[in-house]
């Protein structure tokens, strides 16, 4: 089955908003601008070709992502504000039939090609009278997109995603948050990542709803868009959490009577601000995630009414997934121990776009590697303890940097803290902790806390010797945090 059928299964005669907010469109409107454009996009390209989308979450992404999966293209989102090295590193690798994208990034880019199409064009391609051309037995192991990430390298990796594996990975997050018809949820994470696409596909698939947030460095946005749509769910990444709790008073005064559920995947966030926001919305569950693009969106959750009894952990496998983690033989570890986690089910990426050696040392047998250290306890339950290239040696002892950023964002007045390893001559690397603190404190004040702090609740070797202090916390559209900027 196509992704796309998957969809708008259930959903595709509903009159009622999919989208709401101050771009709307029904499910019915969206599903036919959608049909008519993959009749052009067959039309024009055929199938199986390689499609650019590079636009801000609006109604203009939606039409053209539904119309390049359902005519059997590949589609691949793009960040908007990608850097010209890297699309033009991008487009020489996958040969982009058609880019879709607006007029700024157009001209940004320094684009002139036959190939760019915008916003302006989209009128002429819905309406249009091009035979579509409906394949029976449609393979669903077909290519459905390619999103990039970020390598280890810096060269960005093509993920190549299934139509079965989005069906696969949207019928298990719908069945463990238990999505229906009547959530509605408020999205500010961008659609060319796998997270934000995630929340697309289990609403449209129940007969949900979504709203569109922008503009989330505005928090005065998000508490009003949550109250004015009645949105009872949100979705977001660590630093999403600490914003909201920590850069203002405003968000955790105020009373969301519709919000039922919150998720929070894309890194681990600290325990201390999942606290926080249970004791500040106790009537609000709170999901923790673990995933990544390369398993579609989501490989783990953990029940919110087993937060208290395994606090910290990211939980099991979702429904379909198999979550293992094992030592350097591929045995499983024993509780306590330390290993990798490993996943397999049909989730899992077909591999990385032109790059057979990195998917052979990624996918082995079947298994996911996720390239992320674990421990598990007696009853199963996983909890993360560093990515393999995080782990610092000081004076050849091992430390996580997880660990560090735990004891000092204890302390209520710090909105955000990185651990790394910087060079030293007497023990090989030095611990530095980075830290975004609420400037009504005060440096110096923040400072002695902060030295105090981890001399009362880590081991010596563990104490950074170098602070570096700053007011504000930088973050991509993504939510993850940009290094280095002020």
């Amino acid at each position: 089955m196509n992704a796309f059928d998957y969809f708008f299964e259930k959903s595709s005669r509903l009159e009622k908003p999919f989208l709401a907010g101050k771009e709307s469109v029904t499910f019915t409107q969206l599903h036919k601008s959608s049909l008519s454009i993959a009749n052009y996009l067959q039309y024009e390209v055929g199938q199986k070709r390689n499609i650019f989308l590079l636009s801000a979450n609006n109604l203009f992404f939606l039409k053209i992502y539904f119309a390049i999966l359902k005519s059997g293209n590949v589609c691949i989102p793009l960040d908007p504000n990608i850097e010209k090295d890297n699309f033009s590193f991008i487009s020489g690798l996958t040969d982009p039939a058609l880019i879709f994208l607006t007029k700024d990034i157009e001209k940004r880019l320094g684009l002139n090609s036959e190939k760019c199409v915008t916003p302006d064009n989209l009128d002429k391609l819905e309406h249009n009278e091009f035979p579509f051309s409906d394949e029976n037995g449609f393979d669903k192991e077909n290519c459905a997109e390619i999103i990039f990430t970020s390598g280890s390298t810096g060269i960005p990796k093509g993920v190549m995603i299934s139509h079965k594996n989005l069906i696969a990975n949207t019928e298990s997050i719908i069945t463990y948050l238990k999505l229906t018809q009547d959530d509605r949820i408020l999205v500010f994470l961008p659609f060319y990542y796998c997270y934000g696409l995630s929340l697309l596909h289990t609403h449209l698939r129940v007969g949900g709803s979504i709203v569109f947030n922008n503009s989330f460095i505005f928090l005065g946005t998000v508490i009003n868009n949550l109250l004015e749509y009645k949105c009872t769910g949100f979705a977001g990444v660590p630093s999403h959490f600490q914003i909201l709790l920590r850069k203002s008073d405003s968000f955790r005064n105020t009373k969301f009577p519709d919000l039922k559920y919150v998720t929070q995947a894309g890194g681990k966030l600290a325990p201390i601000f999942i606290d926080e926001f249970r004791s500040s919305f106790p009537e609000v569950k709170f999901f923790v995630m673990y995933g990544q693009t390369e398993a579609t969106a989501r490989l783990s959750y953990l029940p919110p009414e087993l937060y208290e009894a395994k606090r910290g952990s990211m939980g099991k496998g979702i429904p379909g997934v198999e979550l293992k983690v094992v030592d350097e033989n591929g045995d499983p570890i024993k509780p306590g121990e330390t290993g990798e986690v490993i996943a397999m089910g049909d989730n899992i990426m077909i591999g990385y776009f032109g790059d057979e050696e990195t998917t052979r040392g990624t996918i082995i047998d079947g298994w996911l590697h996720t390239g992320d250290l674990g421990t598990v306890d007696d009853d199963g339950y996983i909890f993360l303890t560093a990515r393999q290239k995080e782990i610092i040696k000081v004076g050849g002892k091992r430390v996580s940097p997880k660990e560090i950023e735990a004891v000092i964002l204890e302390l209520p007045e710090i909105v955000d803290c990185t651990v790394d390893g910087v060079e030293d001559e007497l023990q090989g690397e030095a611990l530095r902790a980075t830290i975004v603190y609420r400037p009504e404190v005060g440096k110096d004040s923040i400072l002695e806390k902060v030295r105090q702090q981890c001399a009362d609740h880590l081991a010596l070797y563990k104490v950074p010797k170098i602070f570096v202090l700053k007011e504000n916390l930088v973050i991509s559209a993504t939510g993850k945090k940009i290094k280095g900027k002020l």
